[in-house]
């Protein structure tokens, strides 16, 4: 498997080419690949931090989107998990959520956090530890459901 090379940084300690780099990824999956015309860029960016795995070659190819709690729920939440598509079924994505529960646990300590996955990807997330708390919902014209872990 390749070795991915894992960084954790607050929005303000990002340079711009890594920014750059973050939020080109996720525009090719979530609006791109998504077909979903949506304010990808958000103010929930500044307050985030942002984890990120580099490839061998030193390409960004996985991020997440770690926001303290506050910014969208009572807990910490997870989001904008994104794998570039020829990294897929390799278990990176597996390693992403390790990655950051790891950084959550050593940062803050063991937590509550609270997402909105899409619904296919409920399987991913269950196998994390994630249970759903809630009924599936539109967001941005495709399926939601609310899911939790406590770390604890």
């Amino acid at each position: 498997m390749e070795k991915i090379t894992w960084q954790t940084k607050a929005f303000k300690d990002l340079t711009v080419d890594e920014y750059f780099e973050i939020i080109h990824l996720r525009t090719a999956i979530f609006v791109v690949e998504q077909d979903c015309p949506y304010q990808e860029v958000d103010e929930k960016d500044r307050q985030s931090y942002h984890l990120y795995g580099r490839s061998e070659d030193g390409e960004i190819i996985a991020v997440t989107r770690i926001l303290p709690p506050g910014v969208s729920y009572n807990e910490f939440s997870v989001g904008r998990v994104a794998l570039k598509k020829e990294y897929r079924g390799k278990g990176i994505a597996d390693e992403l959520m390790k990655e950051t529960f790891k950084f959550i646990e050593s940062e803050f300590g063991k937590q509550a956090i609270r997402i909105s996955a899409q619904e296919y990807l409920l399987n991913y997330y269950n196998k994390h530890g994630f249970k759903q708390v809630g009924e599936m919902y539109l967001e941005d014209d495709i399926p939601h459901i609310e899911m939790i872990i406590n770390l604890t």
